[in-house]
């Protein structure tokens, strides 16, 4: 185990923040890609497999996030979160539905009281390329529109020059936006597109610091960049979370998104949370899938468990 054993200094200036981040422990390339690979060869069976298939729909942030996205797309996609499996009534609905921001207000609409939360996409998704009166003006619509957990994403240029200091003034701005008039605030997730941060290092560097700024939970891509959502990536994450927990005594959530679609890929996943993170993690709260097309095949393989056969190929909708 890995124990940050770090003070929190005062954000005073950028070589405050530089100084608390560059002295985290550095990460073992060889060592982290090989846990991470030994842990993705475990097995789940039976009356396991079945609480992991219904734990991983449970975590399912449901997600359309494409140019061509409709009021009508938006909707087809809730009424499936709603009722994931006409014939089972039985079967988990999903944690979320993810969509741009303009389009949460329908997803609120069509989901009412149901419980399924609305994340929206905001900050100029997917490149976080604007300014930050346009940011906070795109996090606040999307609250009004009745968005519960805003999905941020950061400055990876400032990041990567070096400017730490923005980037977590920029996500402390963005949460105070996410707050409603009641006072209530909607849940914060920061997006690292660790796909562009180039090192484990820096994933790990980005990790604490959109803990430190507050972020509610970390996530790791916006599935626009390749790579998405990783194993090792992930695992990394998860040692972050658990770490700034012994730090601080706040946990924080965890979200890999974009690439994992099969059954198969979730249970690695969920393996990966259980020894590193720990039980605490294996609840929605702490734990999201940002996806598209990973519930269509959890839902035939939960078929399968129950029947002992494949429902056909047109019975469940992949994406």
């Amino acid at each position: 185990m890995t124990t940050v054993a770090h003070d929190l200094p005062p954000v005073s200036d950028n070589a405050a923040l530089t100084r608390w981040l560059h002295g985290l422990p550095g990460v073992d390339q060889v060592g982290l890609e090989a846990r991470a690979a030994g842990l993705s060869t475990r097995s789940i069976k039976t009356t396991s497999k079945a609480w992991a298939i219904d734990t991983a729909i449970s975590m399912i942030d449901l997600t359309t996030l494409e140019g061509a996205d409709t009021p009508g797309k938006v909707r087809s996609l809730c009424a499936k979160a709603l009722v994931p499996d006409p014939s089972d009534p039985t079967t988990p609905r999903p944690a979320a539905i993810c969509v741009y921001g303009d389009l949460a207000h329908v997803a609120r609409e069509a989901l009412g009281d149901s419980g399924i939360h609305v994340a929206a996409v905001a900050t100029a998704f997917p490149s976080g390329r604007a300014s930050m009166p346009v940011k906070l003006a795109d996090t606040r619509d999307a609250v009004a529109g009745g968005a519960d957990e805003i999905d941020m994403v950061i400055d990876r240029g400032a990041f990567l020059s070096g400017r730490y200091l923005q980037v977590f003034e920029e996500i402390v701005a963005v949460k105070e936006a996410c707050r409603r008039p009641d006072g209530t605030s909607a849940h914060l997730k920061v997006i690292l597109e660790t796909g562009e941060l180039a090192t484990y290092d820096n994933v790990r560097r980005a990790s604490f610091l959109a803990m430190r700024a507050g972020g509610d939970f970390i996530k790791t891509s916006t599935g626009k960049v390749a790579p998405a959502a990783t194993l090792p990536v992930t695992l990394l994450m998860l040692e972050a979370v658990r770490d700034w927990r012994e730090l601080t005594g706040v946990q924080i959530g965890v979200k890999p998104a974009g690439g994992i679609r099969t059954t198969k890929d979730a249970m690695k996943y969920l393996v990966t949370v259980s020894e590193i993170a720990g039980p605490d993690w294996l609840t929605s709260d702490w734990f999201r899938f940002g996806a598209s097309g990973l519930l269509g095949d959890l839902l035939l393989q939960r078929q399968k468990l129950a029947t002992g056969a494949y429902s056909g190929s047109d019975y469940v909708s992949i994406d």
